[in-house]
């Protein structure tokens, strides 16, 4: 029998439904998976075999009685620790939250745990999802199960969902949750071979995940193909009461709907998207995936996205303005650390706990924003942003009246050895120029995998859609995914 950890979402909950093997069966291989490869990855911060079994077993009662099974029966997954998990230690890879144990389930994870989904662990990532390589945890770098050939240098494994990316990649679950802000799902997906959606923004409930930039973030899986991002997709979205910002609509059957025909549609190709510093291999893989959908029945026309350029500044205004405001609530008064010097009084214990419990990145974010926001320059900086940023959803409104669905590279280049940007955040920062004006226009966008390069490092192609429109940007992946035929995984090492 094939090895239960080579298969994926859809594979295995059919398997369980079928009796091929029982859902127990499953959460045993993949708990081996995940002990054995922690050392060398440290892709998980809590690994929770016990809630993994417990789940199973609830599955293969279920079956055994005859009752319908969920979309995500028998799929253990792991959930990215920016979810908080009821009575599993929740920290966003902060040591100001080590110890957090919430009282209360997060919406998304409430709704794999209802269609069936266990609990594998909760994944690493960087700390408050702000980073791009997975090195800005307090919990250590996630490190990549990939390698350049001919070297065996630690690979980034993307961020912010970098744990998330590195455990799919490497089987040691089928499929994981993650949040994307500013590109934190597509660019680990890119880097590590995998796919991952970032649906429109609403459409996951953000109650009970730790807030980086509330008008930004938004939940999405991440697997090993479309079909399976699909799946779980359907599982984890639903208008929630809780969450003002969620969209109060049906949840649409996408897996029912995927067709990889392209007839009859526009592709969108951003002229502006072309970027000097890009790498040639990213735009070979781009001319491919342009082929692909041409071969799909896609007509091919260029767009002109003509505020692309000013979306990265005005998304490091935005978004640290908004994190610099959220993360004002850790004081170390109500949870979480608190470093109380001898004599000191209240607002020194804030000073203190927040020197102590925040890393620098984050910290640094915190500054740009409390500086943008400050009396002086709130009018220059963050108002202006925000004007930007209309004008850059504008830009995609006047582009998809010329096509259905845009087409480009979701990162500039492929993995790089960790410790090569983190001493230059604006490097650092331009991983996710492809991708963070689609969050800012808050539309539904994944990345998928599209070949290798010369060092024999994964490259993704990135669909972005119309707001509401996942089953045209699924179909378009689904059309690239069968087309590239990717197979490609990393050679164990670990």
């Amino acid at each position: 029998m094939t090895d239960l950890t080579d298969l994926g979402v859809k594979a295995i909950r059919d398997g369980v439904a079928a009796g091929t093997f029982s859902a127990r069966e499953v959460a045993e291989a993949f708990n081996a998976n995940v002990a054995a490869a922690q050392d060398a990855l440290n892709a998980f911060i809590v690994a929770t075999p016990e809630k993994a079994l417990e789940a199973a077993d609830a599955v293969d009662a279920a079956r055994a009685k005859g009752e319908t099974l969920g979309k995500m029966a028998g799929v253990p997954i792991g959930m990215k620790d920016l979810f908080a998990t009821q009575g599993v230690q929740t920290t966003a890879a902060s040591h100001i939250l080590e110890g957090f144990t919430p009282e209360y389930e997060s919406t998304v994870s409430a709704n794999l745990w209802k269609a069936g989904a266990g609990m594998l662990g909760k994944l690493n990532l960087d700390q408050f999802a702000m980073g791009s390589s997975n090195e800005t945890s307090y919990f250590g770098n996630v490190i990549s199960p990939w390698r350049k050939q001919g070297s065996n240098a630690a690979l980034a494994p993307g961020g912010s969902s970098g744990g998330s990316s590195a455990a799919v990649a490497a089987r040691l679950c089928p499929a994981a949750t993650g949040t994307d802000t500013g590109g934190s799902i597509r660019q680990p997906a890119a880097f590590t071979g995998i796919t991952g959606i970032k649906p429109t923004y609403g459409r996951c409930s953000r109650w009970g995940i730790v807030a980086f930039a509330s008008s930004l973030d938004q939940a999405g899986p991440m697997a090993r193909d479309v079909t399976d991002c699909a799946i779980m997709l359907e599982s984890m979205a639903g208008f929630d009461p809780k969450d003002s910002t969620s969209l109060d609509l049906t949840v649409p059957e996408w897996t029912d709907g995927l067709d990889p025909d392209m007839s009859g549609r526009r592709v969108g190709i951003p002229k502006e998207y072309r970027m000097e510093g890009t790498d040639s291999d990213i735009l070979e893989s781009w001319d491919n995936g342009i082929a692909w959908l041409r071969d799909a029945g896609a007509e091919i026309v260029e767009v002109s996205l003509p505020h692309t350029k000013y979306a990265l500044p005005a998304y490091y205004i935005v978004a640290p303005a908004e994190a610099s405001s959220n993360l004002a609530r850790y004081d170390g008064v109500r949870y979480g650390l608190r470093d109380l010097p001898d004599g000191a009084n209240l607002q020194e214990m804030y000073a203190a706990t927040r020197a102590a419990g925040f890393g620098d990145e984050v910290k640094r974010r915190i500054m740009i924003g409390t500086y943008v926001l400050s009396a002086g320059f709130y009018d220059a900086y963050y108002n202006q942003a925000q004007r930007v940023r209309t004008l850059i959803s504008q830009d995609f409104k006047a582009a998809f009246e010329h096509c259905d669905v845009i087409l480009a590279p979701t990162t500039p280049t492929a993995s790089f050895p960790l410790g090569e940007n983190s001493d230059d955040p604006l490097a650092m920062y331009l991983n996710d120029v492809f991708a963070v004006p689609a969050s800012l226009a808050g539309l539904p966008a994944m990345s998928v995998p599209a070949g290798l390069n010369k060092d024999g490092l994964p490259l993704g192609l990135q669909l972005i859609g119309k707001a509401f429109d996942e089953q045209g940007v699924l179909n378009a992946g689904l059309a690239i995914e069968q087309r590239a035929g990717f197979t490609a995984r990393p050679e164990k090492w670990w």
